[in-house]
C-alpha cells in the first residue's frame, strides 16, 4: 500500500508540471494573436482605399474647339465667306486675265456651287503670295466655302511644324490638340470645330506637296443636304 502510494504521488509532479507547460504555450499564443489583431484591423481600411484608385488626366488629353465660323482664321490674307471681287482685289492684274475671268463667267452648279482655281505667280506684284503655288476655292451661294492654299516648300520634318507655322499669332488650339491622320501621322493633321475645319498635309519633294485647307462645316451639310434633297425628289431609277 505504501508502495501503490508513493507511485502515484511521483506521478503527480510530472502531470502538474506537463500542465502547467501546455497553459503557458496557450497563453502565449494567445498573447501573440492579439498583438497582431490591431495590426490586420489598421490594414484593411488601406486596402479598401487601394482598390479604387484615382485617375490623374492625361497631359495630352484633347479638348473639343468650340471656335465658330465667325472666329475661323484668315490664311494668307484668305478666309471663308469671301466673295469673288474680294478675292481678286488681292491679286492686281487678276481681273484682266483672260482665262481666269472666263472660268468665273461660268454659272454656278445646279446646287448654288462652284469652284475656281487661282495662280498667284502670274501675277508679280502680289509678293505677299511668293511661297504660294495655287489657290483653289470653292463657292456656295456666292461666298467662299472652302479654300486650299498650295506651297512651294518647305520640307517639314513633322507635320506638327508645320501646324506650329499655321497657327502663329492665331486663337487656335496647339498642335497637340489636332487629330494626326490614321497611317500619315507624321504629315496629315486636321482641326474639327464648331463652325469650320482646318487640314494641314506637309509632303512631297521639298515640301511641294504642302496645303493647307480650311472649310465651312455648315456650308458643306447645306450642300449634301440639297444633293440628298435632289436624290430623294429623283426617286429609283
Amino acid at each position: 500500500m505504501q508502495a501503490m502510494k508513493f507511485r502515484i504521488t511521483g506521478v503527480l509532479p510530472q502531470v502538474g508540471l506537463t500542465w502547467i507547460v501546455f497553459v503557458a504555450v496557450s497563453f502565449a499564443c494567445l498573447v501573440s494573436k492579439s498583438a497582431s489583431s490591431p495590426a490586420q484591423l489598421t490594414s484593411s481600411p488601406t486596402t479598401s482605399q487601394s482598390s479604387t484608385p484615382l485617375t490623374a488626366p492625361s497631359a495630352h488629353e484633347k479638348t473639343a474647339c468650340t471656335l465658330t465660323l465667325s472666329e475661323a482664321p484668315m490664311i494668307d490674307r484668305l478666309k471663308l465667306g469671301m466673295k469673288v471681287d474680294e478675292i481678286l482685289a488681292l491679286f492686281p492684274g487678276s481681273k484682266d486675265d483672260a482665262e481666269l475671268r472666263s472660268e468665273l463667267s461660268k454659272p454656278p452648279g445646279r446646287f448654288g456651287n462652284s469652284t475656281f482655281l487661282l495662280t498667284p505667280s502670274k501675277y508679280p506684284s502680289t509678293a505677299d503670295f511668293k511661297a504660294v503655288s495655287r489657290l483653289t476655292f470653292t463657292m456656295l451661294d456666292g461666298n467662299v466655302s472652302s479654300f486650299t492654299v498650295n506651297y512651294n516648300g518647305p520640307q517639314w520634318p513633322h507635320v506638327d511644324k508645320f501646324v506650329e507655322k499655321v497657327i502663329e499669332g492665331k486663337n487656335l488650339p496647339t498642335a497637340d490638340q489636332w487629330e494626326a491622320y490614321v497611317g500619315m501621322d507624321t504629315q496629315m493633321k486636321t482641326l474639327n470645330c464648331t463652325g469650320f475645319s482646318i487640314r494641314v498635309f506637309s509632303g512631297g519633294e521639298s515640301g511641294s506637296m504642302n496645303y493647307v485647307l480650311v472649310e465651312d462645316v455648315e456650308a458643306d451639310k447645306k450642300l449634301k443636304e440639297r444633293r440628298k434633297k435632289a436624290r430623294e425628289q429623283a426617286g429609283p431609277v
